[in-house]
C-alpha cells in the first residue's frame, strides 16, 4: 500500500519535528490513527466511569431511604405515645416503656421486668427514649411487634 503525497506536502518548509510527512529515511513512520478504535476506547471509558458514579449514587439513595424509614418509624411510635394517656411530663434522654392494652397505649417509667406479678398495664411494646426534637427513638422492641 502506497501513500499518496500531495504537492503541498512535498514542499513543506517548516521545522522537521512538526512535519506532517517523513522528511528523511530515518524519520519515524507516520500512520493515520484508527478513529473507530479511539471512539470505542472513549465510549468504554465513559461507560465505566458513568457506571461507577451511578453505583455510588445508588448506595447514597439506599442510605437516604434507610434514614427515611427510620424517621417514619420514629414518627409512628411518637404518634402512639402522644395519643396515650401521659400521666407525667417526659424528660429528654430518659428511657420509658410503652405498653398496649385494648388497642390503647400507655407510657410508663417501669420496665417490663420490673412489674412483678401485678402487671396490669398491658402487653409490652417497646422501650423508648425521648429525643431533643420531642420524637421518640425505639431502644428495644418486643418480639412479634410491628411497631
Amino acid at each position: 500500500m502506497t501513500d499518496i503525497i500531495t504537492p503541498e506536502e512535498e514542499s513543506y518548509s517548516g521545522p522537521a519535528s512538526l512535519s506532517p510527512i517523513p522528511l528523511s529515511i530515518g524519520s519515524p513512520v507516520i500512520r493515520p490513527e484508527d478513529k473507530n478504535k479511539i471512539k470505542a476506547n472513549a465510549v468504554e471509558a465513559m461507560h465505566h466511569y458513568a457506571n461507577q458514579e451511578i453505583g455510588m449514587l445508588k448506595k447514597q439513595a439506599d442510605l437516604i431511604m434507610s434514614q427515611v424509614r427510620e424517621i417514619e418509624a420514629r414518627l409512628k411510635i411518637s404518634e402512639h405515645i402522644y395519643e396515650s394517656n401521659l400521666k407525667f411530663t417526659p424528660i429528654v434522654n430518659q428511657v420509658y416503656h410503652l405498653y398496649e392494652k385494648d388497642n390503647y397505649y400507655n407510657l410508663s417509667l417501669i420496665g417490663p421486668t420490673e412489674w412483678g406479678r401485678s402487671r396490669t398495664v398491658g402487653k409490652y411494646v417497646a422501650s423508648v427514649k425521648l429525643l431533643g426534637d420531642h420524637s421518640w427513638d425505639v431502644i428495644n422492641k418486643a418480639d412479634n411487634n410491628p411497631i
